[in-house]
């Protein structure tokens, strides 16, 4: 049996994925630089980049991506950043998983699938543009 998490670890863990949330990318930044993990993932499987990208934020995406965040991560809905920037309609956010290689066609519900779902044309083309369009 584990030993039980310090809930000061618990709330740090918390503040980290409300800045990756909210945008928040110094900040976010200065954690990362001092240590803590670009592949933190909460108890439903989403990392600090997977909650950026779902929020729209294309610089704390791109800061997540230059300190290791692997965009090829899925969450326990079998989502990955890039189907949750698809899914929001984040063009900016999308072009800079698609540049650092994110694959459309990753996980359960991929970011193709999200936007031939959601009927997102500009989303789609997007994808099949691929990197550096």
């Amino acid at each position: 049996m584990s030993e039980p998490i310090d809930p000061e670890v618990i709330e740090l863990a918390g503040r980290v994925f409300d800045l990756a949330r909210g945008g928040h990318t110094e900040e976010l930044v200065a954690y990362l630089d001092a240590g803590v993990p670009a592949n933190l993932t909460n108890d439903k499987g989403d990392t600090l980049l997977l909650l950026a990208a779902y929020h729209a934020h294309p610089d704390t995406v791109a800061a997540l991506l230059e300190r290791g965040a692997d965009h090829a991560r899925v969450n326990d809905r079998g989502q990955t950043a890039l189907a949750a920037a698809v899914f929001r309609k984040s063009t900016e956010t999308v072009e800079r998983l698609v540049a650092a290689g994110a694959d459309p066609d990753a996980g359960g519900q991929s970011a193709r699938l999200t936007a031939q779902f959601f009927d997102l044309p500009e989303m789609t083309a997007l994808l099949d543009a691929g990197p550096g369009r």
